[in-house]
Formats: C-alpha cells, structure tokens, sequence
C-alpha cells in the first residue's frame, strides 16, 4: 500500500498553521479513537450560554501538541537536552492526553460509569494503542502517568503551568468571546526554564504568569463555572442516571448500541475491560442528543422533561450563595414540586437539588509555580509577585448552589 504524505498542515484559528512532526503522529490522529474527539464538545454544554463555544477536543488536542512543539524548540535552545525519543513521547502524550473524554467531556464520569476518571480512560486507551503501535508510546505512557526520572516532562503534561491549561484557556476564551482568559501562552512557553528538574518561569515572565492566574480564575467564575452551565450539566448527569435506572428496571429506552450497553450495566474501573473499552470509544455527544430526542417523549415524567429542558433550554432555576443552603429551602421546594407534579419524593429529587462549587487558581503546594531569577535562586510565584491578590488566589473560594423548577 502506498503510504501518503503524512507531513500534513492544519490551520488552527489560534495559532494559524499547526504542522504534524513526524508519521506515528499522523497515524495517532488518523486512528478512529482520536477522530471520535471531533464529536466530543471541549465545554460540554457552556454553549448554551456563549454560542461559539462548539469547539471540540479535537481542536484542544491539536493545540496543544503545537504549543509542546514550541516548548520542547525552547527548551532545547536554553540548553536542556531532550532525546529525539523524550521529544516524540512528550509530543504522543500531551496528543492523547484527553483521548479518554466521553460525551460532553464530564458529564460521563458521573453517570453511566461508576466513578471512572476521564484520565483512567486515557491510560486505558493509551495501553491499546501501544499495543497497536508496536510498544512505541510506551515512553508517553510513562511521562503521562508522572513515572519518568525526568520530573520536567511530567509536568509539561500536567501541572499548574502544563501545556493543557496554556491551550484550553487561550482556546475557550477565543470561542466563547469571554476575553478575560485570553492568556499569551506562547510568551509563557518561551519564558520555560529547567532548574533542579523542575519546571521554571524566567523572572521576566513573572507578568506573564499573574496574568495566567488572573484569566484562570475569571475563567471559572465567568465560564466554566457559569450557574447556567453548572446546572445544565447537572441535567445531563441526571438524564442519563434516570435513564440508567429505568434501563435497570426492564424498561426498554432507544438508544444507540454503546449508550444501551453502559445504561444497562453498572461499570467501575474493574469492570472497565476491553469491550466495555472498544463500546466506549463509539460514544459521543451525538449519541446523547439523539437519545434525547427519543426520550423526550417517552412515558416517564422525570426523564422526558429532563430531556426537553435541556433541547429546549428551557433549564432549572438556580441560585448561587455564598453559605451553605439549608435542608429547609430544600424541603420547601421538594414539596411545591410534588404537589405540582404528583411526584414521590425521590422523582422529585431530580428536580430539585443542591451542590457547591470551588475554585482555586492557584495550590501554593501542589507542582508550584516557581519564580528563576538571573542569580539561579527560585521563588515560589506567591512570594515573587508584587500583586497582592496572588495570595488571594492562592486560598479556595466556595460557592453553593441550589436547583428547583421556574414557578408555574
């Protein structure tokens, strides 16, 4: 067979032109687990919110294996030395490290699998196509699961400054228009040191850095945290566990043959095996909405109208507070909800809900962000930055949210 040119461009609308560096690349995103991230949203269901966020994993993955490309080309520069082997593993693991996403990026890990992380689901994926591709990421594998000697490359690929979060940010913010998280990720990756095995900012950089952890924090509260998206995504999680307790019960629901497969079962990582694998690789959003469309009209109050408030946007109520919300209001609104609906209490706790949120910009101890000044001394970015309010994006914010139906 004859092989065809895979020294392929894409234009990325961030970045403008993103070259593929060598063949097993091009084979990795022309393989069918990588194309299915085409079909899976990068933000969920934040669209209903800001229109232009239908961006995909796909584009995220792409980006950030450009943004490694420059990272690695400046790290070299500054005299690191990265093997042509470290180079491709760290090119293969930051491609695939979200490969194990499943439809709407989380809404998944907390219904149809048992709490299964997207980041297992990853590894799982990663270990198939090793064997695939003859044992070649198996250098990847060990950087993505932080086991390599050389601790830099581990935290290229996850950390507070990784890769990961230098594409997304700039990414989500281009397509939701939100321009707070617009971040210049290509003078953070050229601002990259090596000291003591570890990651490094250049002192110069340290305005580059505020500025991340500003836009990351303005990120969550504006965008990914946004009560509209929050509650949304709680829907979802919810149609597909009332689905799956319907399914449970004998209850026969239209869905593709993938999406039958995890509502019928109760799958946790130990029974996360290679069928359950291969069946997980054909789902994508595409499967859910479809579903959905069925559902909606389906005899089961609870889900049909689960269904229909999500096609039709036409979401919960949900209110932010800064306290705890009290069992009470919980009660309260339970109530309203079964005598509106005659509903047992357990359907209407589909409907009516509480939760919190926490964001943290920045963990002081976890994969810090350090500081390199001219000297060779390194300081942590709380201590080196003249922006007081570091130290307050250094502290956990927590917010509570409660969900119950509009009034009638």
């Amino acid at each position: 067979m004859q092989s065809n040119n895979k020294l392929k461009i894409f234009n990325d609308p961030i970045y403008g032109f993103i070259t593929i560096p060598n063949s097993i690349i091009f084979d990795l995103i022309e393989h069918k687990y990588f194309q299915r991230l085409r079909r899976i949203s990068q933000m969920g269901l934040s669209y209903l919110v800001y229109p232009g966020a239908h961006h995909t994993r796909f584009h995220h993955a792409l980006g950030c294996m450009h943004l490694m490309q420059k990272a690695v080309n400046v790290l070299r520069f500054k005299g690191v030395e990265i093997s042509k082997d470290e180079e491709n593993a760290l090119y293969i693991a930051i491609l695939l490290h979200d490969i194990g996403h499943g439809p709407f990026s989380h809404a998944m890990e907390h219904s149809i699998v048992n709490g299964v992380s997207h980041e297992e689901i990853s590894l799982l994926f990663m270990e198939e196509l090793n064997v695939e591709f003859n044992q070649t990421l198996t250098l990847a594998i060990s950087i993505f699961k932080r086991e390599y000697h050389r601790n830099f490359m581990c935290e290229l690929i996850s950390s507070q400054l990784d890769i990961d979060r230098s594409d997304y940010l700039k990414r989500d913010s281009f397509y939701t228009g939100v321009s707070e998280g617009n971040i210049n990720s290509e003078r953070l990756i050229t601002m990259l040191n090596v000291k003591d095995d570890n990651l490094v900012i250049e002192h110069k950089g340290i305005y580059s850095v505020e500025k991340f952890l500003v836009a990351r924090r303005l990120m969550y509260w504006q965008v990914y945290l946004h009560k509209t998206s929050l509650v949304a995504e709680q829907l979802i999680i919810r149609v597909l566990k009332r689905a799956k307790e319907l399914s449970r019960k004998g209850v026969n629901l239209q869905a593709s043959k993938p999406l039958q497969y995890f509502l019928k079962r109760e799958i946790d990582i130990s029974t996360f095996d290679a069928k359950a694998l291969s069946l997980f690789a054909e789902l994508d959003d595409y499967d859910i909405i479809s579903a959905m469309k069925e559902w909606q009209n389906n005899d089961d109050f609870v889900l049909s109208n689960l269904c229909k408030m999500i096609l039709n946007r036409d979401l919960l109520k949900v209110k932010l507070k800064k306290n705890e919300i009290s069992d009470k209001k919980i009660e309260f609104h339970l109530d309203r909800v079964k005598s509106l609906y005659s509903l047992t209490t357990d359907e209407a706790k589909y409907f009516v809900f509480k939760g919190k949120v926490t964001n943290q910009a920045y963990h002081q101890k976890k994969h810090n962000i350090s500081i390199l000044y001219k000297t060779g001394k390194t300081e942590d970015i709380v201590k080196a930055s003249d922006q007081l309010n570091l130290k307050a994006l250094s502290k956990p914010v927590t917010k509570y949210y409660i969900c119950f139906p509009k009034e009638q």
